[in-house]
């Protein structure tokens, strides 16, 4: 099956009404640190997630967006429950699911799906395509007309496959294709809602562009609302009508694709987007800035006070050390544009000429070659 090897035409932003699908507040995770003796006492916490607000509506794509090890495929597994939050809420068409129980949730689980990161671990190697994608029907009881059997064949069809495929095992496949296994898989039990995982991040760029379109084919004809977790910024805003961004653990800004992509207004998202490569090279203008932050992420150990970008940050102040940002509307913002900062950037991604280089390194090493 061929197909064309760039991404499509984003869907239209849904504008975010009504009830939402999915709803988090407060949602934290801390993951405990034991040691000394004896060795099961608690010594810390780390502080993978914490206090995230977020909603989901139905229908729409909504991305999260951030560096390695802030937190995101964490909040992933907290929004499908295959971790129980350490604080706050989750709650799934007005229900209450943050401490329900496996019994509980079992009417549940067949909504809310997950497309994994890495496509050759996320599938059993000792079982046959058909048995990958008819086990989930087996699991919640679902017999759909026809038989499990010709559901899963048609749902190979329906991510691309041959049908034919069905006997076949998962060492048979290209990643680009057991990724497209894991999507059938989701949609087995026809979700309402799947979290995919960065999903693209294990294949080769030339599949990227094709696994892109299938999911946001299957968002746009079934009607599934996608949150899709990515480092990727390109990648996100192609697929995402909505997105948050992330850092150590906290979401610092979140509005519409528009909005994060044109008018960013928190630094951290500034930086981000001055790292998206560009296919037609550096601009003329000069008016393309370069943010290269110190350092690396702090510690979700012991993360800084305050705000917790504050030790990468050029415009941080006393009062960044003191007070935690709150994440509000600030003036001039689209409305559900939210950020989380003291002192935000200006509403624009163009610079002035000269380049924001946050690594002493680096400064002085093109110091040395001017």
């Amino acid at each position: 099956m061929s197909e064309e090897l760039t991404l499509t035409k984003p869907t239209d932003a849904v504008p975010a009404s009504g009830e939402p699908l999915l709803t988090a507040r407060d949602l934290t995770m801390h993951f405990p640190i034991h040691g000394g003796f004896p060795f099961k006492r608690k010594v810390g916490a780390v502080q993978a997630v914490d206090k995230v607000d977020l909603d989901v509506y139905p229908g729409e794509s909504f991305g999260l967006v951030g560096e390695s090890g802030c937190g995101k495929s964490t909040t992933g597994r907290l929004l499908t429950r295959l971790l129980e939050p350490s604080g706050g809420t989750l709650q799934y068409q007005g229900t209450d699911i943050t401490k329900a129980t496996r019994k509980q949730l079992a009417p549940i689980r067949s909504e809310i799906q997950m497309i994994f990161q890495d496509p050759y671990s996320a599938l059993n190697p000792r079982q046959t395509v058909g048995r990958i994608i008819t086990s989930p029907m087996e699991v919640n009881d679902i017999n759909p007309s026809g038989g499990r059997e010709a559901r899963a064949r048609e749902l190979l069809e329906i991510v691309g496959l041959n049908p034919e495929h069905y006997n076949r095992f998962p060492h048979e496949f290209s990643g680009g294709q057991r990724q497209r296994i894991g999507v059938a898989r989701a949609l087995a039990l026809e979700p309402k809602l799947i979290v995919a995982d960065e999903p693209v991040s294990a294949l080769d760029v030339s599949i990227q562009a094709q696994v892109i379109n299938l999911m946001q084919k299957v968002q746009r004809e079934l009607g599934i609302a996608f949150v899709f977790i990515a480092h990727d910024l390109a990648i996100v805003r192609h697929f995402s009508q909505r997105l948050a961004v992330m850092y150590l653990g906290k979401i610092v800004e979140v509005g519409d694709r528009d909005s994060i992509y044109l008018r960013p207004r928190h630094p951290y998202t500034h930086a981000l987007l001055s790292a998206v490569p560009e296919a037609t090279g550096p601009r003329e203008d000069g008016k393309k800035e370069r943010i290269r932050l110190a350092g690396d992420v702090p510690s979700p150990i012991s993360p800084p006070s305050g705000c917790r970008f504050r030790t990468r940050c050029w415009k941080a102040q006393d009062i960044c050390a003191s007070e935690e940002p709150p994440l509000v509307q600030i003036s001039g913002n689209a409305a559900g544009h939210l950020t989380a900062c003291h002192f935000p950037e200006e509403g624009t991604t163009e610079a002035t000429s000269q380049d924001v280089v946050m690594d002493p390194a680096l400064q002085s090493l093109e110091s040395q070659h001017d």
